[in-house]
């Protein structure tokens, strides 16, 4: 089976105020087959730095601590801390190399996810697999094309593109910039 292309979101927020919005409208993307959450962790950073983690979805604590380790590679975080860290740095450098191709980021590549956390504050990390860009993919690699680059587009971007208004994108940066005093 095919995986669609997977995609690590970090949202951060100064004063989480967690209701199950979020995590219902993961679940309704789900449903509809637009996207699968592969893991969702929260993580919440104290004033020293200290991390507590926690795992964001129904999945037994056997599969959170394996898909943890999953996440851990990707960013050195694991759903049992240090230890879930540790085993994902293992089966990371296991894993790192196969049939010759390099299959992780070197160390000059990482993005350093948790550091990119403001300390007093918390995020969510969630790992989506894009089930509605399968097709998409298969398209382009058919026709001898491949990923260059990606990345969301700022409200104000858009505004000079004509897609949003200067209004609509100052009401987006506002609600963006509440959180974490910068752009998501």
């Amino acid at each position: 089976m095919a995986i669609g292309p997977v995609q690590l979101i970090v949202l951060g927020f100064n004063h989480p105020e967690f209701h199950g919005e979020i995590i219902a409208e993961l679940e309704r993307l789900r449903q509809s087959d637009t996207v699968r959450v592969i893991d969702a962790l929260a993580v919440h950073k104290d004033k020293a730095g200290e991390l507590e983690v926690e795992h964001l979805s129904n999945l037994t604590h056997e599969e959170a601590v394996e898909l943890g380790t999953k996440i851990g590679m990707l960013v050195g975080l694991g759903i049992d801390g240090e230890e879930g860290a540790e085993a994902g740095a293992v089966l990371g450098a296991e894993t790192a190399e196969q049939d010759g191709v390099r299959m992780l980021p070197s160390e000059k590549e990482l993005w350093d996810v948790i550091g990119d956390i403001p300390n007093d504050s918390a995020a969510a990390l969630i790992l989506l697999e894009h089930h509605w860009a399968v097709p998409l993919r298969n398209a382009v690699m058919r026709a001898g094309g491949y990923r260059v680059s990606d990345g969301f587009i700022s409200p104000f971007d858009l505004v000079a593109l004509g897609l949003h208004t200067a209004e609509e994108a100052r009401r987006l940066e506002s609600m963006e910039m509440s959180g974490a005093n910068r752009p998501i």
